[in-house]
């Protein structure tokens, strides 16, 4: 009789992480507490201030004799109400848990050892982690006056590049390029190269001259636009992102997506948000009144407000000691306000703000005039 032979159960038979993961930074969410506060202002993750659609909270609601269910698996509830509202093929739609779940599916589709992804130097966080987690590079273009700069871009696509990745508006940024320039840089790309439009903000936005993305995906085989539920509908607990993309490249991309990556009360709530004109129309309202009545008050402070196109601006602070960005935010803090440090993004002088009420924005500016003048 053979003998079963023993496996050596050392450190050295340890699983190991394939190359690159463990030299991926995590990514670090903004600050939700503070010590000793029950219940702070929370201006730091660009969370719609007037929370969710009356009528999407219903069908949340609704959902509850559902639990013990799965989901259908495509979306098709979701998917057809997304094609009725905006016009869009059904086909060519794809649903993630966030759109930060399709940017790393669309990394996974399409990035080998050895690829590279292109995005703007302060751009989202999560299209690099998606790219280092394929083993791929990650080139960061320079963003003179932290806006996307297409030829800073282009001068880093060569030919392992696999996508660019480009927010529109950025985050955190909240800086916006027209039109003409998208279409500038996709015109430069190479046909396999897939221009990703990241529009998280892009409802937001009230430039003329702006331009979503959606009729370069009709145009063209290599443009992704993708949009989310968490800023404008208020849906952000829920993780519900959408891309509208070729027909070709969203049959690829779905062959990798988890089943059931959209839960079915999270579905009923984006359908119902989306049918709730009111709701969207007051939170753009809010943000059209109040962005430049803050970034005017910011700037009579002697703070560099960056013009910004989301529901949140981007603050330059001095580097004088007691006037610090770390030293505001710690400040704001102590008042029960919390901000978002943006260090992780290269900006260690800055603070991003969300706009909030009319009570909450002139809180922000009191605290910050008082911090100021200390």
């Amino acid at each position: 009789m053979t003998d079963t032979p023993v496996l050596d159960r050392g450190a050295a038979q340890r699983p190991t992480p394939k190359p690159g993961i463990l030299d991926i930074a995590p990514y670090v969410p903004g600050k939700a507490k503070v010590d000793g506060v029950e219940h702070p202002l929370k201006l730091s993750a660009n969370e719609n201030i007037l929370g969710s659609s009356p009528l999407a909270r219903e069908a949340f609601a609704s959902a509850i004799d559902q639990l013990h269910m799965y989901p259908e698996g495509r979306s098709n509830m979701l998917r057809a109400a997304i094609g009725e509202k905006y016009g869009l093929e059904p086909e060519r739609l794809l649903f993630g848990c966030g759109s930060d779940e399709i940017f790393q599916l669309i990394n996974q589709t399409f990035l080998e050892p050895g690829d590279n992804i292109v995005q703007g130097q302060y751009g989202f966080g999560a299209y690099a982690i998606g790219a280092r987690a394929c083993q791929a590079e990650v080139r960061f273009a320079p963003e003179k006056d932290y806006r996307i700069d297409v030829d800073e871009l282009l001068k880093l696509v060569d030919g392992r590049t696999r996508a660019v990745f480009v927010a529109n508006p950025g985050n955190p940024t909240g800086t916006w390029v027209g039109g003409a320039e998208i279409r500038r840089l996709h015109a430069a790309l190479p046909p396999s190269v897939i221009l990703v439009l990241d529009g998280a903000y892009a409802e937001f936005v009230d430039d003329p001259g702006f331009e979503d993305g959606a009729a370069m995906v009709r145009e063209f085989d290599n443009v992704v636009m993708t949009r989310t539920f968490s800023k404008l509908h208020g849906l952000a607990a829920l993780r519900v992102g959408w891309a509208y993309m070729p027909e070709e490249m969203a049959a690829a991309v779905d062959r990798i997506r988890l089943p059931f990556n959209v839960n079915i009360p999270a579905q009923l709530a984006a359908v119902a948000a989306l049918g709730d004109d009111d709701f969207q129309a007051r939170s753009l309202a809010l943000v059209a009144q109040w962005r430049p009545w803050l970034a005017q008050q910011l700037g009579g402070l002697g703070l560099e407000a960056i013009p910004s196109a989301a529901n949140f601006i981007l603050v330059g602070f001095p580097k004088t000691p007691g006037r610090t960005a770390k030293e505001a935010e710690a400040f704001l803090a102590s008042r029960g306000i919390i901000v978002r440090g943006v260090t992780g993004y290269g900006l260690p002088d800055h603070l991003r703000m969300t706009i909030g009420l009319e009570e909450h924005n002139r809180a922000l500016v009191e605290a910050l005039a008082d911090f100021m003048k200390a």
